[in-house]
């Protein structure tokens, strides 16, 4: 006889105090702290209780009793489905004030750190239409909503958008989407017409069948425009039937490619993309230079914002044009090449090949000549006998992903002893602990916030710091 799951404790009239790190509300209840998302500080919702720690809990908002005065009217009609742009509701200089107190507070209490007076945050110069890259999935069951399912009027049609959050089968059928230009609607929409007239079938991510899978939209500030569809089986006359067709259509999409992905995930770095029209990548500019973005290339997804978070660094760094500079996780070298000139010389490090290769053709198209590009793991490629081969930094720029430096990187930074570190995180958590461990030799100069991602909690950090002992000053000599 199986025994009955307990129902769930349900807090009622709980006031959503503040924001906290990682986007989660603070609300403070009888047994302590509770922790909630998606709702805004002033609101007063019921909470059911999902998890129970020593000092905290974590819950869900199951309704609302009243709303926040702060509370703005969101401007996606997927809002509170696709789980994307979650902070709409938030004013966008109340989201800047939250993303900027994020990094102070993690870099104080995480990494204890004495800080010099912060500099405002910048905010994004767009705060709609501002990705450069969207990324669609096809789905033959697109996603019903509880009220939608009780309305026996609606049928369940194939969807083309993105993923509920936490459910991996279930995609949300996207018409609007406002965070790249509207042309990337257009686009989206136009091929899901022309699929379910042409009896094309959206792939079944539980059964992994069918014919269409995913669909990428790049858009650069030059103008161009890259589609990638990625098909799951090779069916060559629909193939190309579709692809001519949206040639066609849409002329002004300058990079048409294609795959054929029948691989158990969606990941196209081990695939062979190929051209059915156009060129082969797009263009972008950021200040006088140049870079190719193809199919497989990372580039900032807020392209005029990249640049601003470029210039911090650029500013930080405040290179004479005799400085050896090592880029550290320089990805296809976007901070490398836009630095270059003011350099002796750049040393640019990364885990991908592909992207290395991306970052010396980046050099190469602009007439750069100045970098040295190298592939493989960082804590294995920087050492101390590479930094003797290669030449001893005057200035470090490291931009890793969001877990941050490992800690033999650390240790070899910490031997080399550049003069100047400009540490670029997508995660100040694990900043301030990488800025901890070398507390001892650097101090922070100066920091910048910089908002890359409007209606998200994601906020990049910018944190110059000297060594505390002045070592460096003839390593150029």
């Amino acid at each position: 006889m199986s025994r009955k799951k307990k129902a769930k404790e349900i807090v009622e009239n709980v006031l959503v105090e503040d924001m906290a790190a990682e986007g989660r509300c603070v609300c403070h209840i009888e047994s302590g702290v509770l922790f909630v998302t998606g709702a805004v500080p002033g609101d007063v919702v019921n909470v059911r209780i999902d998890k129970k720690r020593s000092n905290y809990s974590e819950g869900t908002i199951v309704s609302y009793n009243s709303y926040s005065s702060m509370r703005i009217a969101p401007t996606c009609p997927h809002f509170g489905v696709c789980g994307g742009c979650v902070w709409q509701t938030i004013p966008y200089e109340k989201q800047t004030e939250y993303k900027e107190r994020e990094v102070l507070n993690n870099l104080r209490r995480i990494g204890h750190l004495t800080l010099p007076e912060p500099t405002p945050i910048l905010p994004s110069l767009d705060t709609v239409r501002y990705r450069n890259k969207l990324e669609y999935t096809f789905s033959a069951y697109g996603y019903l909503t509880a009220e939608q399912l009780a309305d026996k009027t609606i049928e369940k049609k194939p969807a083309l958008g993105f993923h509920v959050p936490g459910l991996f089968d279930k995609v949300v059928d996207v018409r609007t989407c406002t965070l790249q230009a509207e042309i990337s609607d257009s686009i989206r929409n136009w091929i899901r017409q022309y699929a379910m007239e042409n009896g094309l079938t959206f792939y079944d991510l539980r059964q992994r069948t069918g014919f269409l899978r995913n669909l990428t939209v790049r858009i650069s500030t030059t103008g161009d425009i890259m589609v990638i569809v990625a098909f799951a089986e090779e069916r060559q006359e629909e193939m190309r039937a579709l692809l001519d067709t949206l040639h066609g259509k849409f002329p002004e999409v300058t990079s048409l490619l294609y795959v054929v992905n029948t691989k158990m995930n969606d990941t196209i770095g081990d695939l062979d993309v190929k051209c059915h029209s156009g060129a082969e990548y797009i263009t972008e500019r950021m200040g006088d230079i140049q870079f190719r973005v193809g199919p497989k290339s990372f580039y900032q997804t807020n392209s005029r914002q990249a640049q601003r978070l470029y210039d911090v660094v650029a500013k930080y760094a405040a290179l004479t044009g005799s400085e050896t500079v090592y880029d550290l996780y320089t990805g296809t070298g976007t901070i490398a090449n836009y630095i270059a000139k003011k350099a002796k010389k750049v040393v640019g490090i990364e885990y991908v090949p592909e992207a290395i290769e991306d970052a010396k053709v980046n050099s190469e198209i602009n007439g750069i000549k100045n970098t040295e590009f190298f592939a493989g793991d960082m804590k294995d490629i920087l050492t101390v006998d590479f930094v003797k081969e290669h030449g001893l930094p005057d200035v470090m720029v490291v931009d890793p992903p969001r877990a941050g430096m490992h800690p033999d990187v650390v240790a070899t930074i910490l031997e080399v002893s550049p003069k100047k570190i400009v540490y670029v995180s997508c995660n100040s958590a694990t900043q301030a602990r990488d800025i901890s461990m070398m507390s001892e030799a650097y101090q922070v100069e100066a920091l910048q916030p910089v908002d890359m991602f409007p209606h998200t909690h994601h906020v990049e950090s910018v944190v110059y710091l000297t060594h505390r002992e002045g070592r460096g000053e003839s390593q150029s000599e």
